[in-house]
């Protein structure tokens, strides 16, 4: 199969939303205090993860424009990766060992931190790649989703910063974080899905 421009585009924007909806959904459960389960979902977003990098590193080497937000993208897919690998292999362990010895609590403390702060960085560089999609879509007719896809990215990015600079729940809830993340990577997808049918017309 030739991958095209084009194609390539679509990939990463299908992928784009399918994480949205899949991280969306883990939110919900999590807020609702309803059992989920995390491990299927986080296989699944690592999957997806790792075949968003593989299509956004090709759009990034293919594209004339937006190199930046291209590789914003691609190192937030691997960034995103590396922090569901955190969590599916090193939470159970550690915060087995954290019940069983007391001295070990700091340490699976330490781990969680360690994902947050990835997480926080994987939607930094998502806010970033929408406010530069964003703007480029204003520039190209589509003022409202481009407008929209913009401001959300560029709050999803302040506020990602804040909660690194500062740490988790220091003044900003992570919850801010990671919805204005969330939101920006639906957008984001909307509009490259957006792009991508300009693209062929």
């Amino acid at each position: 199969m030739e991958f095209t421009q084009n194609r390539t585009l679509k990939f990463s924007a299908y992928i784009l939303l399918a994480l949205a909806v899949t991280q969306g959904i883990y939110t919900a459960l999590y807020i609702g205090k309803i059992d989920l389960p995390r491990g299927i979902i986080w296989g699944l977003e690592g999957v997806l993860f790792t075949m968003l990098a593989a299509f956004a590193g090709a759009a990034l080497a293919q594209t004339k424009n937006y190199h930046v937000g291209w590789s914003a993208i691609a190192f937030s897919s691997v960034f995103n990766l590396v922090q569901v690998s955190v969590g599916l292999t090193m939470f159970g362990p550690f915060f087995e060992a954290a019940g069983q010895v007391e001295g070990m609590a700091p340490a699976a403390g330490a781990v969680v931190a360690f994902s947050f702060m990835i997480y926080y960085a994987a939607k930094v560089l998502l806010g970033f790649a929408a406010l530069i999609f964003g703007m480029a879509k204003m520039q190209t007719g589509g003022k409202a989703i481009g407008g929209l896809t913009a401001l959300v990215g560029g709050v999803a990015l302040l506020a990602n910063a804040a909660l690194i600079i500062f740490g988790r729940d220091a003044f900003l809830p992570s919850a801010v974080g990671g919805g204005s993340g969330v939101a920006a990577t639906l957008l984001l997808s909307i509009c490259l899905i957006m792009m991508a049918r300009d693209d062929t017309e």
